[in-house]
């Protein structure tokens, strides 16, 4: 049976009223030699067949289970409780569809109401959503709301933001009338302040900026929302969702908005998806929260129920009124962080927080000692900090990976001026004899 059961002489009928003669009129664009193409599939295999071959095709990946991983830059490897995997995989969570029925959604929707209120007191701020596909995203959705709160045309965004994040935010405002303008950072990353009071002018809606930074350094924003209120812009401040358990939040800076990647509460590194984009502001902005958020209501009986409040979307209200056509939000892997954060409690998660500090601390300072390699021992770190290469970072990173490491990130990828530098990560993960092998190899590069 076709996939539209219309049948000849219904075609005959739409294509005269729409006035062409056939199907190919109306794909003209598309060149004649891809409208029909031959598809060459293989004979159907076996189940153990199946299994083989995809067994043999995994086996052409390198995972961090068989390579000792430094990689961050925005996608960490933490440890994950297996009581996180275990919630994740029940099939109530993971059958699970939109709760638009809140009848029949209490327990998708009490999960949402939860995370919420853990993503809030985590970031000092009043009000979270759903969360967004990422954090790339959940920043972009930000600078949307810096724009349409403050009826502003132009956005700051911090040089030491992620890139990829930058390049996001870019390709949502490209075909607008917005812009977006960049400030830059200091020889040692941080923030060049000098450089974001030049550019505050009076058409800034906000200002974006990550810390601790792409350059794993944990910036002192002390004066910066004074700046950026004091020109009536927003400011909005992305981060590592761990370090906030540690250092100041981005509501304890000062920020309107808390914005970023979620991955490392509870998420694995995956191939780079599917994560989690958090999405927190301040009381005043809650009727321009993108996506959805629920809440904590009463049914008819008088008992505790939980329900979709509000919605930004498009097609809940008013298309004027929109905030955002997002319309969706990543619920499985809310109630990873959710269970995550639930399960370390606030001290466990800063107890993590500080492994962190620890294993980047001891990695930083030992790689200082040797010869042809210099880091920065005066910025303070979370899990990440810069290492100044006296040698090609190709030829490092071959011979790293030659001995089944990981060696990090090369800057040179995203910066031209760090075309010598790796950018490496050592979280919780990693035990002294690992630390101490990356040391070993490094020496001999």
């Amino acid at each position: 049976m076709p996939y539209l059961p219309y049948t000849e002489q219904e075609k005959q009928r739409i294509f005269r009223e729409i006035g062409v003669s056939s199907l190919d009129d109306l794909i003209q664009s598309i060149p004649s030699s891809l409208r029909h193409p031959q598809i060459l599939m293989s004979h159907g295999l076996s189940e153990i067949e199946v299994q083989r071959q995809v067994l043999k095709l995994g086996s052409r990946n390198t995972a961090t289970t068989d390579f000792l991983s430094f990689l961050g830059a925005g996608s960490y490897e933490h440890f994950i409780p297996s009581a996180v995997q275990e919630m994740v995989a029940r099939q109530e969570f993971t059958t699970a569809y939109t709760p638009y029925q809140p009848e029949a959604s209490q327990g998708t929707l009490q999960v949402i109401f939860e995370y919420q209120s853990l993503m809030a007191e985590l970031t000092g701020l009043a009000a979270s959503n759903a969360s967004h596909y990422d954090g790339a995203t959940s920043l972009a959705e930000a600078a949307l709301v810096a724009l349409r709160q403050t009826d502003r045309t132009k956005i700051l965004v911090a040089r030491s933001l992620h890139p990829h994040y930058r390049d996001v935010i870019r390709t949502y405002l490209a075909q607008s009338s917005y812009q977006v303008e960049e400030f830059g950072f200091l020889a040692h990353g941080g923030l060049d302040l000098e450089s974001l009071q030049k550019k505050l002018t009076p058409d800034v809606a906000g200002v974006i900026l990550q810390t601790p930074n792409f350059f794993g350094g944990v910036e002192d924003l002390n004066g910066v929302s004074d700046r950026v209120h004091a020109n009536g812009s927003l400011l909005i401040v992305s981060g590592h969702p761990l370090s906030f358990a540690l250092y100041r939040s981005p509501g304890e800076w000062g920020a309107d908005i808390a914005a970023g990647e979620g991955q490392p509460l509870g998420m694995p590194l995956g191939f780079g998806g599917p994560y989690l984009g958090y999405f927190v502001a301040s009381q005043s902005l809650l009727r321009r929260i993108p996506g959805r958020i629920a809440g904590l209501t009463e049914d008819a009986d008088g008992k505790r129920a939980f329900c979709l409040t509000l919605q930004a979307r498009e097609q809940h209200i008013r298309r004027e009124r929109a905030g955002s056509n997002i319309c969706s939000n990543q619920a499985l892997c809310a109630l990873a962080a959710c269970v995550y954060m639930t399960f370390l409690g606030k001290q466990g998660m800063r107890e993590v927080a500080e492994l962190n500090v620890d294993r980047a601390h001891y990695l930083r300072e030992r790689v200082a000692k040797i010869k042809g390699f210099k880091v920065d021992l005066e910025r303070p770190i979370f899990n990440e900090f810069v290492i100044h290469c006296s040698r090609p970072v190709a030829e490092i990173c071959k011979k790293m990976m030659a001995a089944r490491i990981f060696p990090g990130v090369r800057l040179g990828d995203y910066y031209p001026e760090f075309k010598d530098c790796l950018l490496v990560c050592a979280t919780e993960t990693k035990t002294g004899e690992d630390l101490d092998r990356f040391l070993e190899v490094l020496s001999q590069c």
